[in-house]
């Protein structure tokens, strides 16, 4: 039998903690911890922030046999696969991939074999410590005269054909455009590790965090630069703007992006180094990372720079508006 404030839930759709108190008689603190409960199992969902915050009921249109999943199939999708609702709830491995099935009227099992094999293609571009070299893609970019990053790097591509968006791709685009603060935090400890990992096997000196143009409440590079755990200094990068800002997704052509970057990105960094490594969100052109790269090389501040990305594009110049 579900508990009374389930019941008071479904039945009126959505309520405030205060009036869910007043309704069933519990005392705050317990209708707070049961609507927590409620949220863990998937059939309420919260919506809205202090001091106005309501609590709805969901019905879940999920329907999964598990029986007829394998658990190595079970375990494949809970490691690369979240999907975001509608209602804006976050369904993850099998769950989230039945979601994205039903909705598109496809057969659950033959579809998540096709997936296997989907991410199996682009696996091939993963070298074994886990990282996606993009040196060549924007070596190839037309528009990028001159390289000056001495490499460049993601940690998985933004999309993939057909399925959409990666599980970093999913989490860096809710992250962003929902100012998500837990999504934020989740995709920085999945990156944490790799990142490092690669500051040791380039044996760098320094790293600069690309700075955001748009002004949100909750910065994704600002949260990342915070909580990223680096042993070693960081380079001062700084966004200047004009009378009218112009974020690099809103720039269609790689000339238009390259020349916003060359004139939005200063620093006043007076030490030097041997090598630093630039790190961004996501990379479409790579303009941002390269016209950077050039500034700290011209200015003595760096001999060599990498640049290292959470997502990036599969193809030569693709535009990641989204992000």
């Amino acid at each position: 039998m579900k508990n009374p404030i389930y019941n008071y839930l479904k039945e009126k759709g959505e309520a405030t903690p205060h009036e869910i108190a007043e309704q069933t008689g519990f005392s705050r603190q317990y209708v707070q911890r049961k609507l927590a409960e409620l949220i863990d199992a998937k059939q309420v969902i919260k919506l809205g922030k202090p001091p106005l915050v309501f609590y709805q009921f969901v019905e879940s249109s999920v329907h999964v046999n598990e029986e007829q999943v394998s658990e190595a199939d079970q375990h494949f999708l809970k490691q690369h696969f979240v999907e975001v609702t509608e209602d804006g709830r976050l369904l993850e491995g099998l769950e989230g991939f039945a979601h994205w099935c039903q909705k598109r009227k496809l057969p659950l099992v033959k579809t998540i074999s096709e997936y296997r094999q989907t991410l199996e293609k682009y696996n091939q571009f993963v070298d074994k410590e886990g990282f996606i070299n993009g040196t060549e893609k924007i070596k190839t970019t037309k528009g990028i005269d001159q390289l000056h990053l001495d490499a460049l790097f993601y940690l998985d591509f933004y999309a993939i054909e057909r399925f959409g968006k990666t599980l970093m791709g999913q989490l860096l685009h809710f992250a962003k455009q929902g100012q998500n603060k837990k999504l934020s935090l989740r995709l920085i400890q999945i990156s944490a590790g790799k990142i490092n990992r690669l500051i040791e096997i380039l044996n760098v000196e320094a790293v600069g965090f690309i700075p955001p143009t748009i002004r949100r409440d909750v910065q994704f590079m600002s949260m990342l630069e915070k909580n990223l755990q680096v042993n070693v200094p960081k380079v001062k990068l700084i966004k200047v703007k004009g009378e009218i800002v112009v974020p690099q997704k809103a720039l269609s052509k790689i000339e238009d992006r390259i020349l916003n970057a060359r004139r939005s990105i200063v620093t006043s960094e007076s030490r030097s180094y041997n090598s630093i490594l630039l790190i961004d969100d996501a990379v479409g052109s790579g303009a941002t990372l390269n016209e950077t790269a050039g500034k700290l090389k011209i200015r003595g501040v760096a001999k060599a720079v990498f640049g290292v990305a959470i997502t990036g594009s599969f193809k030569g110049f693709e535009v990641i508006s989204e992000a």
